[in-house]
């Protein structure tokens, strides 16, 4: 699980970081407005943790942009304890809202509540044009072929689907397929998704994954 900490003060944004980190946790923490709002648009992630009163823009812009965009758990951290601060954070779409100083414990206790409450909301099925990925039965299909996938395969294609439209980096899918970090002296992302196409594209007609130069991969029906 990948989490985005918006956070200016060091103080606070390090230590989130450090201790989300030792609870198993892939973390980014962006110490502007401007920084996170660029990192929340660019990257994946399955939760932020969001400042209100930021440097560049703040948090109540940042959650603005989101929502335009995305549609992902936002839990804001901030000293301003008034409630209709409270009320505002809510209606403009965070999940949550955590008053300054809290236990590090609490928040992890609500993060793990959110990201549970999401992998719950999570479809069994994904599905795009003829090809369908059904997660407990294990199975693939398209065009009502079954495709016979190794395991880190259907790893990488439940990734791609899951995630259908977006750019995937090689670092992202390595944390996610792999859980290892990416080596730019290896090829095994790019090996494994040459061997994912040989399955589920080359012997049909219409090409879903691509390739995007310098960056990573995409599953999308604009291939």
């Amino acid at each position: 699980m990948a989490i985005l900490i918006i956070e200016d003060d060091p103080k606070t944004g390090d230590y989130l970081r450090k201790g989300l980190r030792e609870s198993g946790y892939a973390v980014d923490l962006a110490r502007t407005g401007t920084d996170g709002v660029h990192l929340a648009m660019q990257q994946v992630y399955d939760l932020i943790l969001l400042d209100v009163m930021l440097p560049g823009i703040d948090g109540w812009e940042i959650i603005r942009r989101i929502r335009e965009q995305r549609d992902l758990p936002v839990i804001f951290l901030s000293a301003r304890d008034d409630v209709n601060d409270r009320i505002r954070g809510l209606r403009l779409g965070a999940d949550d809202y955590l008053v300054k100083p809290f236990s590090f414990v609490e928040l992890e206790l609500r993060v793990r509540t959110i990201l549970r409450r999401g992998l719950t909301r999570e479809s069994d099925v994904f599905e795009v044009a003829d090809l369908r990925l059904d997660v407990l039965r294990r199975k693939v299909t398209r065009d009502g072929v079954e495709i016979a996938l190794t395991n880190k395969e259907f790893m990488l294609l439940h990734l791609l689907m899951k995630r259908q439209g977006e750019v995937l980096s090689r670092t992202q899918i390595a944390s996610e397929v792999w859980d290892m970090n990416f080596d730019s002296d290896t090829n095994v992302v790019d090996v494994a998704v040459k061997r994912l196409r040989a399955k589920v594209d080359a012997p049909f007609g219409r090409k879903l994954i691509s390739t995007i130069r310098s960056v990573g991969y995409s599953l999308s029906l604009d291939a």
